[in-house]
């Protein structure tokens, strides 16, 4: 099992995202022998997965089922176990197609945090491309690394326990794009700059707070880096419902009903179009944005090495 190279059947030691739907799933690494709760009851690794194909139907010991799901980056963004604060894939999109990415490029990323970007940049520069991964703290690097190694990328990243705003990226001249999510992200572009390939690379500054903006994009400014912008992502999810709105007086609604000998006593009647001319109210679906919905995430500063 790879994150980047999907398999039919589930084996042992691969790692399997259980489907209870779609607001209610997780990730489970198959072992023989090992059995896993769920509210419909038990799964058991031997006989209910290892062997089966990924997006079987799977009944549980209590009656009920779920679905065995092959894992993607985007599964994995929403099940991952959260050792930082996480990219999701509205942000992850834009970065991917901002910094110019394909197979075969090579990317630099500091930091790491969780896993949630790297595992899509991973996807997204395989099989010939190559993740430079940076992260200040030791413990979240060791657990970086037994991830990608469970999940079969291993080959396409190095991660570096280091601090990036004082050693750099442990490269130079040699990546197509750079992306930073650390706190101080000014102090980080000259090491970017370092890395990147003598021109024409990429870099892109993750930050919450619009005072980190204005010291990066000086910071970028004094580095020689051009074409800077700054943008922000907001979902904004609609809710499909039937609305009743009053319809106008044109002063023709009497005359038209008489017209098409409209009874609004005859049981027949009612209900109909006709009818709610007469009440005057008519039904029909729309789209209503959400009261509450995810807002600011954070800004996103693009550059180009020149």
């Amino acid at each position: 099992m790879s994150f980047i190279e999907y398999g039919d059947t589930i084996k042992d030691g691969d790692t399997a995202v259980v489907f209870l739907g779609h607001e209610s799933m997780f990730p489970v690494k198959v072992q023989h022998g090992t059995v896993t709760q769920t509210k419909y009851g038990v799964i058991r690794h031997s006989t209910d997965l290892i062997g089966n194909k990924y997006g079987s139907k799977v009944t549980c010991s209590k009656g009920g089922w779920v679905f065995i799901l092959h894992p993607t980056p985007e599964l994995w963004t929403m099940n991952l176990p959260h050792r930082t604060q996480i990219l999701y894939s509205t942000d992850i999109s834009i970065i991917t197609m901002m910094l110019e990415l394909k197979p075969g490029s090579i990317v630099c990323e500091s930091g790491t945090g969780s896993g949630s970007l790297s595992h899509a940049l991973i996807r997204t520069v395989a099989p010939t491309g190559h993740l430079y991964t940076v992260e200040f703290h030791q413990q979240r690097a060791e657990k970086a690394r037994e991830e990608f190694r469970e999940h079969g990328v291993e080959h396409l990243v190095t991660v570096t326990n280091q601090d990036v705003c004082k050693n750099g990226f442990g490269v130079s001249n040699i990546a197509d794009a750079v992306f930073l999510d650390i706190p101080s992200p000014w102090e980080a572009i000259g090491h970017a700059k370092s890395a990147l390939k003598a021109e024409g690379g990429r870099i892109c500054s993750f930050s919450p707070c619009i005072e980190q903006v204005q010291r990066t994009c000086l910071a970028m400014e004094e580095h020689g880096f051009t074409e800077i912008n700054t943008l922000e992502i907001l979902l904004r999810v609609y809710n499909v419902r039937t609305i009743s709105l009053q319809i106008p007086d044109l002063g023709k609604a009497a005359e038209d009903n008489s017209s098409t000998g409209f009874d609004s006593s005859n049981p027949s009647t009612r209900g109909s179009p006709c009818a709610e001319l007469q009440r005057g109210t008519v039904q029909f679906k729309s789209g209503m944005p959400l009261r509450e919905m995810v807002g600011h995430t954070g800004y996103l500063t693009f550059a180009t090495k020149s």
